[in-house]
């Protein structure tokens, strides 16, 4: 949720910001309603004032021997008129409420306008491989390694999904432990977050209502919940009407979760296999800040991302997004990029982004400010660290061998049991 102080003092500035995000909306009729707003809660608290002052008289007046029923008549008739007010007030309240939960986040000034054509890499990590030899793309790896079923996967769940078989289960597994074991180790608490949330989970998250329909609904159940899209969502809403003490920041979280989500996979050659499916695994990395704190969170999680694909030793760039290919709810976004060999580009691996206050305004999450002893709102933040569904297909493709294996990466091979080399099967 935005500021409405920040639209009240500048709307102009905040319409510009916005449409570098293509949101084009105009505040007239929101501030008409504020204004309207701020005559009603005038009127109502000073009607409410005269009433106390006419009931306080009450006393006195009978001591006068005066006639008190014109003094009740006249709070009745102030208190009817209270009733009207409250309920224009909650009418107004509710419109007010309804233009500014859809409204994206405000991205930061710096970054420039429109999609992803905008985004601009502002770092390479690593040469490109380069192969003596015809190369295989992830999906003949992984069937001719024994590693994937996608042919079972679609029988028993659909198209867009793959069953890990073996050492592919294993590699996915030994993937995943290495991210943990990252995060441990730089002092981020490890959390399993339950996979069914509430829809208040993804009001808070930014995803709801305008993305309300992207997500899988369970049919059936009261109140309605949905599957986590990423654990973000669970992890955004752990202090949702919590006020923390200062002291108490920053937390730092990690969640590992499947994320299911209804943008199944393509037919285009770069999805292929598990470039993008229904379900896949993630390890999602989220902070609580300060707002003074919120900067340095957001460069510390781009750069535990990055070194997560560095110590895998895979090619990978960082680009720093446009405002307008930024999600709903955030105002800055780094995507981490791995090169896929057989198709040349390369693919978003983790998003770090940094959403302010929007999503602590949405759940009232706030904190104890310590000089002054004012609540402030937290800033959130998170980053993928990192989704394995594209990290699985850049080793197959960067690690194979000409004669079909592929090598497994150094951090991996005590998760693997210490397997080197993964060989045909078949």
């Amino acid at each position: 949720m935005l500021d409405i102080n920040r639209i009240r003092e500048n709307p102009e500035k905040v319409k510009e910001l916005l449409k570098r995000k293509m949101w084009d909306t105009d505040f007239k009729e929101l501030l008409e309603w504020d204004a309207q707003r701020k005559e009603l809660i005038q009127s109502v608290e000073g009607n409410k004032a005269e009433m106390n002052r006419l009931s306080a008289s009450v006393p006195q007046a009978k001591k006068n021997g005066e006639d008190v029923s014109k003094i009740f008549a006249k709070v009745k008739e102030i208190a009817k008129n209270n009733a009207e007010n409250e309920a224009k007030l909650k009418e107004l309240d509710q419109k007010i409420y309804d233009f500014m939960v859809v409204l994206p986040n405000i991205p930061d000034e710096d970054l420039v306008g429109g999609g992803k054509e905008n985004n601009k890499v502002i770092h390479t990590y690593g040469k490109k491989p380069e192969f003596g030899f015809k190369i295989k793309d992830h999906v003949e790896l992984a069937e001719s390694l024994g590693l994937v079923d996608y042919e079972r996967g679609g029988k028993i769940a659909g198209r867009g999904s793959w069953i890990y078989t073996n050492l592919g289960a294993r590699l996915e597994w030994a993937i995943l432990n290495f991210f943990i074991s990252e995060h441990l180790k730089d002092g981020y608490e490890f959390i399993l977050p339950p996979h069914l949330l509430n829809e208040e989970s993804g009001l808070v998250a930014g995803q709801f209502p305008k993305f309300k329909e992207d997500v899988f609904w369970l049919e059936g159940l009261e109140p309605k919940r949905f599957l986590l899209p990423t654990a973000e969502t669970a992890l955004v809403n752990l202090y949702r009407n919590e006020i923390l003490s200062e002291d108490d920041l920053p937390r730092k979280f990690f969640a590992y979760t499947p994320c299911y989500r209804r943008e199944a996979g393509s037919y285009r050659t770069e999805e292929r296999g598990m470039i993008r499916g229904y379900q896949f695994d993630k390890v999602e990395m989220v902070q609580y800040t300060t707002q003074e704190g919120s900067d340095a969170a957001f460069q510390e999680l781009v750069n535990k991302a990055v070194s997560l694909v560095e110590k895998l030793g895979l090619h990978f760039q960082v680009s720093k997004l446009a405002a307008g290919d930024i999600s709903h709810s955030m105002a800055r976004t780094y995507d981490i990029e791995v090169f896929i060999p057989s198709i040349g580009i390369y693919k978003e691996v983790s998003s770090a982004s940094n959403a302010r206050d929007y999503q602590a305004r949405r759940g009232m999450m706030r904190y104890r400010d310590k000089a002054t002893g004012k609540t402030k709102y937290m800033h959130t933040l998170n980053a993928s660290g990192l989704a394995t569904s594209r990290i699985f297909p850049a080793i197959l493709e960067q690690y194979q061998q000409e004669d079909g294996s592929v090598l497994v990466p150094e951090v991996l091979q005590p998760f693997m049991g210490g397997i080197k080399v993964l060989k045909p099967v078949k």
